[in-house]
């Protein structure tokens, strides 16, 4: 069989003249273009290699720091099957449109968000969809969505290395991503999974951030490791990845997030993602 069927010359095509084809030099560009209303400068990935990490809560708060910086930003979520951004900023749906395109909704703090929760009947209905369908939900997002003039657009990716994570790296140009993981032995394997799809996609890998780090004494602040010691560092070292932050479990940013009032957060621990970020 012709090592490549779409040759001109198939008949005669071989693996060693394959690898010299112009088709195969200049592959085409799988990224589509967005919306003619919007413009993005920067758009970074929140990517985990295994759900329960908090990677919306990462990606939350990144937006609200850059934003409090000065920074126009915007939240794509693209957990179709896991919405959880709207409830965390108080937003509610429908999104409304034009036939220009759907606008992002935008919290009080001036971040513009979508979400699929913003586009659905009822909120608590689950999105029942196979994986090509999320996919072009995702992609739509991007070129559908009138996002306006961002800084910073945050993708909070699903969990894993399946469609959806794929489909955001070879349809939207990320500029960079940051691993989110948990203090578990288990780190080193999750982490390097989200690396190692980022390298075959070509992405920069910004750096890690460590969620659920520990709980700090309210009597007495004493760090405790509820989910066991970190081990963070040597993920990172082996990469030669920079450690962006290590978060504290902080019962006042979940009361926040339910409330739907994350906005007006603070979050110190973030302090060298925004750094690398700026």
């Amino acid at each position: 069989m012709p090592e490549n069927s779409a040759c001109s010359s198939a008949s005669s095509c071989t693996k060693e003249s394959c690898e010299g084809c112009q088709g195969n030099k200049n592959p085409q560009s799988m990224l589509e273009p967005f919306n003619e209303l919007s413009s993005v400068k920067k758009v970074i990935g929140i990517v985990s290699g295994k759900g329960g990490v908090g990677k919306s809560f990462v990606t939350a708060s990144l937006a609200v720091a850059m934003q409090k910086a000065g920074y126009a930003v915007g939240i794509m979520d693209a957990d179709i099957t896991g919405p959880s951004i709207p409830k965390m900023f108080g937003l509610h749906g429908p999104a409304y449109g034009t036939d220009q395109g759907m606008y992002a909704i935008e919290a009080k703090n001036g971040a513009k968000v979508m979400s699929i929760n913003l586009l659905v009947d009822d909120e608590e209905a689950p999105v029942i969809w196979r994986g090509p369908v999320i996919g072009g939900a995702v992609k739509q997002f991007w070129t559908d969505v009138i996002w306006g003039d961002l800084d910073y657009l945050f993708v909070d990716m699903p969990p894993g290395t399946g469609d959806v994570p794929l489909t955001v790296f070879q349809s939207i140009p990320v500029d960079g991503i940051i691993v989110v993981t948990s203090p578990q032995e288990l780190v080193q394997l999750i982490v390097k999974k989200a690396y190692n799809m980022a390298e075959m996609m070509r992405i920069p890998v910004l750096g890690i951030v460590e969620n659920f780090s520990y709980l700090k004494c309210p009597d007495c602040g004493k760090e405790i490791p509820v989910f066991g010691e970190s081990h963070v560092e040597e993920a990172a070292a082996k990469l030669s990845l920079p450690v962006l932050g290590k978060l504290p479990i902080e019962p006042e940013f979940a009361k926040a997030a339910d409330e739907g009032r994350f906005y007006e957060t603070e979050n110190p621990y973030l302090a060298a993602a925004v750094e690398a970020l700026k």
